[in-house]
């Protein structure tokens, strides 16, 4: 078995959602999927769709929604030999609606679901040693305590020289900022790479801003990427920032596409890009990942990025 490069962990899961704007989840109305979802699956099987060698550490139910997930993987290239499926329990939901303001509303069934039984028995140091990234999130440290501690462990089997990434994805519905900081801050101290989205910067270091959070973490050797959606991303590096512009798409469905961003800008630096040219890269693939309805299902390939990038147009 050809061991993976770049790997993440946490939480399996389908979403099912809205089909219209503006239909709380506490009346009836219309859905569709199950369509395969979870901040880190979106993640890493973005990265295996742009071409680089990619594994997943996480449970399933042995279940319909768990083969619509083991499907993807399969079809996009994505490993699952360290995962499990476990029989005695259910796949985990999430169900989002929209609403005309842009925000959404979730609500998850993980934390009882085979999602929420990830524990360090799954981390096997045999799968790290080729492994070149490690990308965790918030979310998936805050769900249960033994999935924090796989979180950590397996950042104490990355191989000299391996980069670990980290999206905080706070999420309200899990735990509180103050609960979220402490567990985070293991994985922060540890990172390469901080991907905040707005707010999280500021939340998690205590700035008054996201801009002065941002600068704080490069100070610290860290590369931040500040994620803002149709605006692009701001990257900062030492004691210097700079904007890099999206690209103007039609929305479909915003669901996994900073999760595709993340992976963009994971697969551009070990292509050995620039900064610039790496937000530039993960621009495109974020925009792309707006187009289709589901969260996986606008994931591009590199081809498809790189037309995008050249002005040949999207899809």
């Amino acid at each position: 078995m050809k061991l993976p490069e770049v790997i993440s962990m946490g939480t399996l899961l389908v979403e099912v959602m809205r089909i219209n704007r503006d239909e709380p989840l506490d009346q009836s109305g219309t859905f569709a999927g199950p369509f395969p979802s979870g901040d880190t699956p979106i993640y890493i099987d973005a990265v295996a769709r742009l071409g680089r060698s990619a594994g997943f550490i996480g449970a399933l139910g042995q279940d319909d929604f768990g083969r619509c997930l083991l499907n993807r993987f399969a079809r996009d290239g994505v490993d699952f030999s360290c995962g499990k499926i476990l029989p005695d329990h259910t796949t985990g939901v999430a169900f989002v609606t929209y609403f005309s303001d842009g925000s959404r509303k979730f609500i998850y069934h993980w934390r009882h679901a085979a999602a929420g039984q990830l524990n360090p028995t799954y981390v096997q140091p045999e799968y790290f040693k080729e492994a070149k990234w490690l990308h965790l999130t918030g979310c998936n440290l805050a769900i249960t305590a033994s999935a924090r501690d796989a979180c950590y462990q397996a950042m104490r089997y990355l191989p000299p020289g391996a980069r670990v990434s980290f999206d905080p994805n706070i999420r309200p519905e899990v735990l509180t900022v103050e609960e979220v900081r402490e567990l985070c801050r293991p994985v922060i101290e540890r990172a390469d790479v901080i991907l905040p989205s707005k707010t999280e910067a500021m939340m998690l270091t205590g700035a008054a801003s996201d801009e002065e959070g941002c600068r704080r973490w490069a100070a610290a050797g860290k590369v931040v990427v500040l994620k803002q959606g149709e605006q692009g991303c701001r990257i900062f590096q030492g004691d210097a920032d700079f904007e890099v512009s999206s690209f103007p798409v039609t929305e479909v469905d915003p669901t996994g596409a900073g999760d595709a961003f993340s992976a963009g800008f994971t697969v551009a630096l070990l292509d050995g890009l620039s900064l610039p040219e790496a937000g530039r890269f993960a621009n495109a693939v974020g925009a792309l990942a707006v187009t289709k309805l589901g969260p996986m299902e606008g994931t591009p390939t590199r081809q498809e990025v790189l037309d995008l990038i050249k002005g040949e147009g999207v899809g």
